[in-house]
């Protein structure tokens, strides 16, 4: 399985971090090492001193699909979850500042959180779906999905223009504003609506 990445796909996101809207959607992958196992703490590694949580809504593949038309897209995954795409915020700063891709920024081991996944069917519709992150019990990031740039239908026809989606592909789609620092011993907690999906511990 493979995770592909959307980058910039909320507005105020973008504009917190003082980047430029993209005119396409910007895309990057994580290898399966980057998943944290089930029960185990992020580990902060010792390469970065500014590492951000950035909370994502999760779409599952369910069947393999290339060139895939955005309205045939919804026969092509049956779960939503949420997950966390962690950066080392100081490193990507250098690699764009050299013109060089993120990957050791996003794609370390342990740089992703892969909550649980909820039936497509439990929401009226995918495009609103609303989703949060609490550090240490206090809400720091909250995002809709109405808020994105490419909703998840269009992710999957743009992305498959790209790479062929197998069974078991995850993609993050995106996070919303709040995106922050994480340090030792905080507790991070990812809700889909009301339903807690995700529960880590940072180390």
């Amino acid at each position: 399985m493979k995770i592909i990445c959307v980058g910039r796909n909320y507005g105020a996101h973008i504009e917190e971090l003082q980047n430029e809207r993209p005119e396409h959607p910007i895309l990057f992958l994580k290898p399966d090492t980057a998943i944290v196992l089930k029960k185990q703490p992020f580990f902060i590694p010792d390469f970065s001193n500014d590492i951000h949580h950035e909370v994502e809504i999760l779409v599952k593949i369910n069947k393999i699909g290339k060139y895939i038309d955005k309205k045939f897209a919804p026969t092509y995954y049956e779960e939503i979850g949420l997950g966390i795409d962690f950066t080392a915020r100081d490193l990507q700063a250098q690699l764009k500042e050299k013109g060089l891709p993120w990957e050791k920024a996003k794609a370390f081991d342990g740089a992703a959180v892969v909550g649980n996944f909820l039936p497509k069917s439990t929401f009226e519709s995918v495009d609103d779906i609303n989703f949060s992150l609490k550090k240490n019990g206090e809400t720091v990031q909250k995002g809709n999905t109405r808020l994105m740039l490419w909703k998840i239908d269009a992710l999957i026809e743009y992305i498959s223009k790209y790479f062929t989606l197998k069974i078991g592909d995850i993609i993050f789609t995106g996070t919303p504003a709040g995106v922050a620092k994480v340090n030792p011993n905080d507790k991070l907690t990812g809700y889909i609506e009301e339903t807690e999906v995700f529960s880590i511990k940072v180390k």
